[in-house]
């Protein structure tokens, strides 16, 4: 009896430390995530656009195989990259971490660029589909948003893996596969819902047994087009802040914290004296100067990325 007794108490310590170590993948994974919030913004919003054009029965399957092929590059692909560099080459991770922070940077900064008239822009498909097969569309559009997704995906990745303290190698591995099967979630559940928004709001229109329902199945519809543009503006500022954090950091990691400081020391003299409302006056500066440093780094890298960056990248998509 003593000896089941003994056993019983190794099982139930086995299952509490099992459980504490899910609680902490599960908090670092939170923590993780909420640090690629830029990335994962831009995701949601840029997606919705490649369904522009096609029936409603085809938006959710197209959804889905774009979920699957994002979360497979994620799990497949890049955590393994990304642990390999952590446990190999944990020096690249900086400049890598610059890299999408740059990439962040310029997106956001051309988008402004674009909504002030001035080039193209970029981020998305168009919506046309005048011409050509609808199946052969769809495949196009599937992948263009599968290489889009993956591009987001790394910086989502590698973001993470930055933000995760020094741990094991098991549980940096679960706590990245849990950023992204979170995130993956959280981004394409969002996408089925902005996509078939306007299909649910018009069906509750025509269709609901109450004036109240068809009141709201009209505001919906009315209130979608408005919604899509406040998440892009939301997106644009969230990939500015993120992009300039992201650089700041590094840089400070790399030995040049001049720039890093100088904010930090700003943030916490603007915080002095407001009390209770210190930490959030601390927390806006500290974001709108990452965001301006991160407006100013994308303008300067506008022609850059048009002129080289993206024909080159263009190239390469292509005869991928």
């Amino acid at each position: 009896m003593s000896g089941l007794m003994a056993l019983l108490d190794d099982v139930a310590a086995l299952a509490k430390l099992a459980a504490t170590s899910v609680d902490d993948v599960a908090g670092q994974a939170a923590k993780a995530g909420s640090k690629a919030a830029g990335a994962v913004i831009d995701d949601a919003a840029v997606t919705p656009k490649y369904m522009q054009g096609f029936s409603p029965a085809r938006e959710l399957p197209m959804v889905w195989r774009i979920a699957r092929a994002s979360l497979f590059n994620k799990l497949v692909f890049l955590l393994p990259a990304g642990l390999a560099l952590s446990a190999f080459a944990p020096w690249m991770i900086p400049p890598l971490l610059m890299l999408g922070g740059g990439y962040l940077c310029f997106e956001g900064a051309e988008k402004i660029a674009h909504a002030l008239g001035f080039g193209k822009g970029h981020g998305g498909p168009d919506g046309s589909h005048a011409e050509g097969d609808k199946a052969h569309l769809e495949e196009e559009k599937v992948a263009g948003a599968i290489k889009t997704d993956f591009i987001l995906s790394a910086e989502i990745m590698t973001i993470a893996l930055a933000a995760i303290p020094e741990s094991n190698f098991w549980m940096e591995a679960a706590t990245l596969a849990m950023v992204a099967v979170g995130i993956t979630a959280l981004v394409y559940g969002a996408v089925a819902l902005i996509v078939k928004a306007d299909d649910a709001g018009l069906f509750m229109a025509e269709n609901g047994r109450l004036g109240l329902t068809r009141a709201l199945g009209r505001g919906i519809v009315r209130a979608m087009p408005g919604f899509m543009k406040l998440l892009m503006i939301v997106g644009t500022a969230a990939m500015l802040w993120v992009g300039g954090s992201i650089i700041l950091h590094a840089l400070d990691q790399m030995g040049f914290p001049a720039l890093y400081d100088w904010i930090h020391h700003v943030a916490v003299a603007a915080a002095e004296g407001k009390g209770d409302w210190s930490g959030a006056v601390e927390w806006g500066v500290t974001a709108g100067l990452d965001g301006l440093f991160g407006l100013a780094l994308g303008i300067v890298l506008i022609p850059i990325g048009v002129k080289f960056v993206k024909p080159l990248w263009t190239r390469i998509t292509a005869t991928a």
